[in-house]
């Protein structure tokens, strides 16, 4: 063991610091944009040290970089009292480990394939993960209901300054962001061709995210904003069509409202609100949007006028049936 003060984190309440094995040169210093790679093992504090997760049976180190959202910054903490090629283990309270399950799920649905993002996107989720009852996984849910002091078993490998990796330290991920975004999108698409619209609204979903994700570095309506906005409008469309299909016909009214408020051009929200508005049977806001689609986009003729005449149908039925149900009562 090197100083006694490795093993003691300075000013950091509820961590103890044990090195297992020592590392070399100096500690690295951690500014904005600054990559680290790391192996980690999470174990509870229990007699067999249960293991929650480990790096290692994945096969791929930890990469994060500072300062860009990662959620548990603790383990930043960590990582900046460590020298490369260092092991150490931490001891950390719970006041650290709160978030740790839905960090834990994040990385655990990576490892498995099922989330095809760099998860750094996916951090941004985490205010929605709250309201789920469930993370999917039963020791994170425990953890989740009583979080409990964990030990960190940490290895340094790597950390490279923004300068040695990459001039823009933020280009990296919103580059990764953007080029999941087609990947997303084509799933999706094809999900919807199956008829699983609950999945193919997921993928959508996570698309668009990725997309507000850059999105809000970009100055509102410059040509770059505009660029972000149009292909998130295409996926927020592809997202009602889903609800549609599941007939929730009043959160498609208001998602495609919130795309015209904005851009009044785009013939596509019109058409989408219009059959919303027909299955509800508000049938002068439905004929407003279809004679609106057809002065944006003419070629959509043939489809407007095939709603337009279920509209006609379904209101006459409707009538009927009004008039058959008000009969018996005089």
């Amino acid at each position: 063991m090197s100083d006694m003060q490795d093993t003691m984190l300075t000013g950091s309440e509820g961590i103890k610091k044990t090195i297992l094995h020592g590392g070399t040169g100096d500690l690295p210093k951690f500014i904005t944009g600054t990559k680290v790679t790391f192996h980690f093992r999470t174990q509870l504090c229990d007699d067999e040290r249960t293991v929650i997760d480990d790096s290692k049976k994945v096969g791929t180190p930890m990469e994060i970089v500072i300062g860009n959202m990662f959620k548990l910054d603790i383990w930043e903490t960590l990582l900046s009292s460590m020298r490369i090629g260092e092991v150490a283990e931490f001891w950390c309270d719970t006041i650290h480990t709160g978030v740790y399950p839905l960090v834990s799920k994040s990385m655990r649905r990576i490892a498995e394939g099922k989330d095809p993002v760099e998860w750094q996107v996916h951090t941004c989720g985490m205010a929605n993960m709250f309201a789920y009852h469930s993370l999917g996984y039963d020791d994170l849910d425990e953890l989740m209901k009583e979080p409990k002091p964990l030990y960190f078993v940490l290895e340094l490998l790597r950390v490279q300054q923004p300068s040695e990796y990459n001039r823009e330290s933020w280009a990296l991920s919103d580059e990764e962001r953007l080029k999941a975004v087609p990947v997303l999108h084509g799933q999706g698409n094809k999900l919807y061709k199956q008829g699983h619209y609950q999945e193919a609204m997921q993928k959508y979903k996570e698309a668009i995210i990725c997309i507000k994700n850059v999105q809000t570095k970009e100055k509102a309506w410059d040509v770059p904003w505009l660029k972000l906005e149009k292909m998130a409008n295409t996926l927020t469309l592809n997202y009602c069509q889903c609800l549609l299909r599941m007939e929730e016909y009043y959160e498609v009214i208001e998602h495609t409202t919130d795309i015209i408020s904005q851009h009044p051009g785009v013939a596509k929200a019109f058409y989408l609100r219009g059959k919303a508005h027909k299955e509800v049977w508000n049938e002068a806001e439905a004929r407003q949007d279809f004679t609106r689609v057809l002065d944006l986009d003419p070629g959509m003729k043939k489809a407007v006028k095939k709603e337009l005449a279920v509209l006609s149908m379904r209101m006459e039925e409707k009538n009927q049936e009004d008039r058959n149900k008000y009969k018996g009562m005089f």
